[in-house]
């Protein structure tokens, strides 16, 4: 009797977490759009151009996951959502997507009921500091106040790091990365910490950058990624493999100029059946057999979209570092695509 209840209700519990996984593709492509959560703005990342065009490399997941799914890369309602409202956002339904620069940690996978798909950059906490305090080392910051973005956290590895070296800070909490540049360049704190990527597309926008100094120290592992809502396992699976497409199409060195033409058949088996010309993988996903061509084709392949937003030739200046491909020495690493 307690074997056919327990049984029932997995089942039960299985059928309602496909049904939910199945009904958010359902939902977006009768839509039309993918609404998907990202930062209020942080250069480089995800922040609206002149035209009000969102771009960057968060920006790129999205419309990744769009030309995927809906065959248009333009096919995204942007949703800008700050560190405190944005995991309310994804639950409610309000996004079907959150690509927001965004820490994989234990508590937000298991506790607030989200389902991680990856990490998209490898990051750490830092600190950035004006050059004329004359601090050289985050060790020699007691006393200082600290510009800080609530509800995230950088607030725990903060004040983890003061009590580990014995020193002690003063919090300026503030909301959104706007809000903290603004607060730091009128002097309100004395240093802003945050993931050094953060840190370096704040600095980027700065009418003198040079004047400012990233201090040495990173204190945290940050791996930010993509997530989706637990019980979207079939969702996931999208948003994922979009994900690890990306990465493996650098490394196979497939790129938006040559994707098309490898498409149609290459010595290649794994390109093959990433691009379609072997294989169900589509399918699987419930996808047109093109799906990665159509991603590669609108937004190029992992480095691609790296070298365009954030790399060293960019205003934010980031060497690629943990986030070169494995082959590399790097931590990217996709799954065999078979």
């Amino acid at each position: 009797m307690k074997k056919t209840v327990l049984f029932g209700a997995m089942a039960v519990a299985g059928l309602a977490a496909g049904a939910a996984s199945a009904a958010t593709l359902d939902d977006v492509r009768a839509a039309g759009t993918l609404r998907c959560g990202v930062s209020t703005g942080l250069p480089g990342f995800a922040a609206p151009d002149a035209n009000g065009v969102w771009e960057g490399f968060d920006v790129a997941v999205c419309r990744a996951v769009a030309a995927a799914v809906l065959g248009d890369a333009n096919a995204v309602d942007f949703s800008p959502l700050t560190t405190q409202v944005r995991f309310t956002a994804l639950a409610s339904g309000e996004i079907d997507l959150l690509a927001r620069n965004t820490t994989w940690t234990f508590s937000r996978d298991v506790d607030l009921k989200n389902e991680f798909v990856g990490v998209n950059y490898y990051d750490g906490q830092g600190f950035m500091a004006r050059r004329d305090l004359g601090v050289t080392s985050a060790k020699e910051l007691d006393g200082a106040t600290v510009c800080i973005q609530t509800g995230t956290t950088t607030e725990l590895n903060l004040a983890d790091f003061f009590r580990t070296n014995n020193i002690s800070y003063e919090p300026v909490p503030i909301e959104t990365n706007a809000e903290a540049q603004q607060q730091y360049l009128a002097g309100a704190c004395d240093v802003y910490t945050t993931d050094a990527s953060g840190l370096a597309a704040t600095r980027a926008t700065f009418e003198n950058p040079g004047d400012h100094v990233i201090l040495p120290e990173i204190i945290s592992k940050e791996p930010l990624g993509p997530l989706v809502r637990h019980g979207d396992q079939d969702w996931g699976d999208i948003v994922r493999w979009t994900l690890n497409g990306l990465i493996a199409a650098e490394e196979l060195g497939i790129t938006s100029a040559n994707v098309a033409e490898l498409a149609a058949g290459t010595n290649n088996p794994e390109i093959n059946r990433m691009l379609g010309s072997e294989g169900e993988l589509g399918a699987m996903l419930g996808l047109d057999a093109d799906w990665l061509v159509n991603v590669i084709g609108s937004v190029g392949n992992y480095g691609e979209i790296f070298e365009a937003n954030i790399g060293e030739s960019t205003p934010i200046g980031l060497a690629r570092g943990l986030n070169a491909q494995w082959t590399d020495g790097g931590l990217l690493y996709s799954p065999p695509f078979r």
